[in-house]
């Protein structure tokens, strides 16, 4: 019964079109094979997130990789009566073999944020951590989706890039950071201050992954509620800050990491409805794009066959949400460089 709930959970958070959609796609015909690989699976994000995605039945295949600790972390989540085949892979000589064949790969490895860190101080560890994974991508499963958590996502995934473009497979449709644990917290803290049923609620979230670079439209949530400036206000700094309320809250012992698994599942799930054929799949990550003058910017993007099928426009904003929005471009730009100049140095 938990395991159904949870699946359901998983089908109903990408919205409710794409839910129904999927229902419809796989209620008589039985879903493709997908391969999900998750480096990192044996850390804080890693193990929940393996768990979330072993209830998901469009995965057939799920492939843990971690430099230690995985084999217990597969053979734990292996025995839950759910359609995927589980396996476990520790050390780098077992990196291409928990790669090849991946539809999906999510990169929830690094070190997490301890109290007074910054995702800037996340730098120098986990840049060099998703350089060498995602070189290893480009040699075992270069057409895969590729679902960036580690931080600083506002510099890994410039990072990412980059090594996809040396290595000449890069694709700007397959490369996602993931920012919808921003959107998770941003739909969960309107309803508590609207007074809504947070299942009905949608808020879109641009910009990037950290401090002010998140910027939640609460102009565009969804349904409306008449909140005073100042509330709206509060709400995005408690949006922009919900990491920072986390670690604080675990006195040192842990960062996001449930939240951010169950996050990371959504988006995950959006990303293989979206390869199924699955139509309107429209998530907010943070990706290659054209809407502002910054290469990469989060926004609205609608899921295909192909990864990224469209990025959509921002829409209209709020006089305090465009202030916000110029207020987050510098700080944004110097994350992209500095990521993209951390490969090019290297």
């Amino acid at each position: 019964m938990k395991a159904a709930m949870l699946r359901s959970v998983l089908r109903r958070s990408s919205g409710s079109a794409a839910a129904s959609s999927s229902r419809r796609c796989f209620s008589s015909a039985p879903a493709p094979e997908r391969k999900v690989a998750i480096l990192g699976a044996a850390g804080g994000i890693g193990q929940p997130l393996s768990l979330l995605m072993k209830l998901n039945p469009l995965v057939s295949s799920l492939a843990l990789y971690d430099i230690a600790g995985t084999p217990g972390v597969a053979a734990d989540v292996s025995h839950i009566n759910t359609r995927s085949e589980v396996k476990g892979y520790a050390a780098e000589e077992q990196l291409g073999q928990a790669l090849e064949g991946s539809d999906v790969v999510i990169i929830p490895a690094g070190v997490p944020r301890k109290p007074g860190m910054t995702r800037d101080d996340l730098f120098k560890i986990n840049a060099g951590i998703v350089k060498s994974l995602c070189e290893a991508i480009a040699k075992y499963c270069p057409n895969a989706l590729v679902n960036m958590i580690s931080n600083p996502v506002n510099s890994t995934v410039p990072i990412a890039a980059e090594v996809f473009k040396n290595k000449g497979v890069y694709d700007e449709k397959k490369l996602f950071g993931v920012t919808t644990l921003d959107v998770v917290r941003a739909k969960t803290f309107y309803a508590g201050k609207a007074k809504v049923n947070v299942a009905d609620v949608n808020v879109p979230v641009i910009g990037g992954h950290a401090g002010i670079t998140i910027l939640p439209l609460f102009s565009q949530a969804t349904p409306k509620a008449n909140l005073s400036d100042e509330e709206i206000q509060a709400l995005t700094k408690r949006t922009q800050d919900g990491g920072t309320e986390v670690v604080e809250a675990k006195a040192g012992k842990g960062s996001a990491t449930l939240s951010m698994a169950y996050a990371g599942a959504i988006f995950a799930d959006a990303c293989l409805k979206g390869l199924n054929g699955v139509p309107d799949v429209v998530e907010c990550s943070f990706v290659q794009s054209t809407v502002t003058e910054l290469p990469f910017f989060a926004s609205k993007v609608r899921l295909g066959k192909n990864g990224v099928e469209e990025v959509l426009g921002l829409g209209p904003l709020s006089d305090y949400e465009k202030q916000g929005l110029e207020a987050l471009k510098p700080e944004l730009k110097s994350s992209i460089e500095k990521g993209i100049t951390f490969v090019r140095g290297n």
